[in-house]
């Protein structure tokens, strides 16, 4: 049975107010071609989750977000993501900051159905000082106090990777998963983007998602542009020094949005080829 779908389907079947966990990690292999058709929705009033990164900043410049869940928002060669800064510092979202492990852990319960699950991470941090919803728990074996890390059910998951079937059956060839896969068994329904379609089992040996976990795919070549898909493309550093730099002026912000976050996915793909054609011509 094929799942295969478009980044439009799949917004479609997303409602404002949803619980949505966007994978990868950072500026690492992120579904950039579904925030993209996020953003050209109507979608509002969000709460997301995610090891964040320009996911995450496009989706606050947006306001799209009313409510953040993540371990750090970072673009990696830019330690801290711009237009997540700028809402932080606005208050414009709600923000619940957790250590990595305890993110890891609340999609685990989740994937396992369960309402918590208890550990060290956090504990002795000022994670537990600002948010003051955590509760510990006592182990019933003697040991210390655990920290509780509530279960992160989410509405729907969003993942790229580099090849899948039309089942849902997909594969990473990259050097981590990123914990993907919990964030596709945390969700209700999770919705992969993946490089290409393939029916070679020989590229699906790296299997790590099952098609039990998957409702719908979408073949979106590029689809992971501007973070790393490896070892298809790695980062595009230059139009990511674009994205920073402009995202700190709301002029130049206001101009990068029209050129190249206005339109289609094809036409954002065509207008990263001419930033580089321009970029070419500006150095010969």
């Amino acid at each position: 049975m094929t799942k295969l779908m478009t980044e439009e389907q799949v917004v479609a079947e997303l409602r404002s107010g949803m619980t949505i966990g966007i994978g990868g990690w950072g500026s690492r292999r992120k579904p950039m071609s579904l925030v993209r058709a996020i953003l050209r929705s109507d979608l509002r009033d969000l709460t997301v989750v995610s090891y964040g990164g320009p996911d995450v900043g496009l989706l606050c410049a947006a306001g799209k977000v009313k409510k953040l869940v993540y371990g750090f928002v970072s673009l990696d060669s830019i330690p801290l993501e711009p237009n997540f800064q700028n809402a932080r510092k606005a208050g414009a979202v709600e923000v619940q900051e957790w250590d990595e492990g305890m993110v890891q852990w609340g999609l685990y319960a989740a994937s396992l159905k369960l309402p918590f699950l208890p550990t060290r991470a956090g504990l002795g941090s000022d994670v537990v000082t600002y948010d003051t919803s955590l509760k510990t728990v006592t182990d019933p074996y003697g040991g210390p106090d655990l920290l509780a890390v509530p279960a992160l059910h989410l509405d729907a998951a969003l993942v790229h990777l580099n090849v899948a079937d039309a089942r849902g059956n997909a594969a990473f060839h990259g050097p981590d998963l990123y914990f993907d896969d919990l964030f596709c068994q945390a969700a209700e329904k999770a919705y992969l983007s993946c490089e290409r379609i393939t029916d070679d089992l020989g590229e699906l040996t790296r299997r790590r998602i099952a098609r039990w976990m998957v409702h719908g795919v979408v073949e979106a070549p590029g689809g992971a542009h501007f973070t790393t898909c490896s070892p298809d493309y790695e980062r595009d550093e230059p139009f990511q020094r674009e994205y920073a730099t402009a995202a700190k002026d709301p002029e130049l912000w206001a101009a990068f949005e029209a050129r190249f976050l206005t339109g289609s996915e094809a036409d954002y793909q065509q207008a990263v080829k001419d930033f580089h054609s321009e970029r070419k011509a500006a150095s010969a």
